[in-house]
């Protein structure tokens, strides 16, 4: 059992924010450092990943689902992908490294210390691309943790690139963020796991010094643009919310556009 758990996630491909976050103090003292995928799909791919391969046994890796993603495009499937980066992505990836990604768990069970079993994912346990917010409803959220053993008190995931910790029916969810595509606030999120406590942690960077290291270090076409945007976080937390939000965890709206508030006289019942 372990006492200290750093974790990462949604790294995208992007190096000198993954090397400032590896770089902390409270990181590098942890016992196990997890990254909770999605690791290479951006513009320093082959780099991230001879990054996160040199921590050894003490770093682990989850499967995310542009992991997934890049290892059937260099095996040649056809895959719907929303970007340009991606396929640009799988194609920069060695043999050793597609290896890599297509031998990676989803989830990953370690006991930590305080926590018991911890879950780590990326969308969700059961499915890596499953998108679960801070505020989906109960609902979604118990669908999204459907066959997870009871004793599975505490998962920790990824995917939509903002942070938050919640209880959800007596479960922990922990979401760190990400490092490479943050949504609301440039520089790297991370979690930090220790003897039962979370905290939420957040490595601020020199975003005009990152941007310039991403633009210098990678040969993708678009890099200038994609670090502008992703990198200096043009995308905020509420927007990646409303994209995000499947239409029927949407509140109706009324004539004034705020949310419609039926009033039954009775007290709601627990979803």
């Amino acid at each position: 059992m372990v006492g200290a758990v750093a974790v990462l996630s949604d790294v995208h491909g992007v190096l000198p924010v993954l090397e400032a976050v590896l770089a902390e103090p409270d990181v590098r003292a942890a016992d196990l450092v997890v990254v909770t995928g999605d690791h290479a799909s951006g513009p320093q791919p082959r780099e991230v990943l001879d990054r996160l391969a040199a921590g050894g046994d003490r770093l682990r890796l989850v499967r995310g689902n542009a992991d997934r993603e890049l290892v059937a495009l260099r095996r040649g499937e056809d895959v719907d992908v929303p970007d340009d980066v991606t396929p640009w992505a799988a194609a920069q990836l060695t043999e050793d490294q597609t290896r890599l990604l297509a031998g990676l768990p989803h989830p990953l069970v370690l006991e930590v210390d305080g926590f018991g079993a911890v879950v780590f994912c990326h969308g969700s346990p059961r499915r890596d691309d499953e998108i679960v917010l801070v505020d989906s409803p109960l609902g979604r959220w118990r669908a999204a943790f459907t066959g997870l053993p009871a004793h599975h008190r505490t998962v920790v995931c990824g995917h939509t690139h903002m942070p938050f910790v919640r209880l959800v029916d007596r479960r922990l969810v922990v979401n760190a963020g990400s490092i490479g595509m943050p949504y609301g606030r440039a520089g790297g999120s991370w979690a930090l796991l220790h003897h039962g406590a979370v905290s939420l942690r957040h490595t601020d960077v020199d975003v005009d010094a990152a941007v310039e290291a991403v633009v210098a270090g990678s040969t993708y076409p678009h890099r200038r643009s994609w670090a502008e945007e992703y990198l200096r976080s043009a995308n905020s937390d509420a927007d990646a919310i409303a994209a995000f939000t499947p239409p029927g965890d949407r509140p109706a709206a009324s004539e004034d556009g705020g949310p419609v508030v039926q009033d039954s006289g009775a007290t709601p019942a627990p979803e």
